[in-house]
């Protein structure tokens, strides 16, 4: 099945953007000392990313699937869910420094279109 078939499955609301999922989701956070601990979700963060990995690992051990393509829409959407807790880990470590989504993404587009630019997108190092 195609990625744009399983697009098709899911709902989604073309006007639906970072800020308000930040306002919905910001809310629900309950960790301790929230607004002044980056500790907890950037431990949540790992954590998450790592269940994505696992999942994919085990859908490369067990089937043999390594593209997105190989996979049910039921693992699709598993995989999907896993990633959406990432993102909530992702915009609580933003909160936590002050920034939005937007303000992280629009920051990491800049210095991905600036290494391209320079073509240094392949090399190594933070600071390039």
């Amino acid at each position: 099945m195609s990625a744009q078939a399983t697009q098709q499955e899911v709902t989604h609301d073309p006007a639906y953007t970072f800020a308000k999922y930040e306002s919905e989701v910001r809310p629900l956070a309950k960790y301790p000392n929230v607004g002044a601990n980056m500790v907890y979700p950037a431990l949540g963060l790992v954590g998450e990313a790592g269940e994505v990995a696992e999942k994919v690992k085990k859908l490369w051990r067990n089937q043999g699937k390594m593209a997105a393509d190989a996979c049910t829409p039921e693992e699709r959407r598993e995989l999907a869910k896993e990633i959406g807790d990432v993102l909530w880990y992702i915009q609580a470590f933003a909160g936590e420094l002050g920034m939005s989504l937007a303000q992280i993404a629009e920051m990491n587009s800049r210095k991905l279109l600036d290494r391209a630019a320079r073509n240094v997108i392949n090399s190594a190092g933070d600071n390039r």
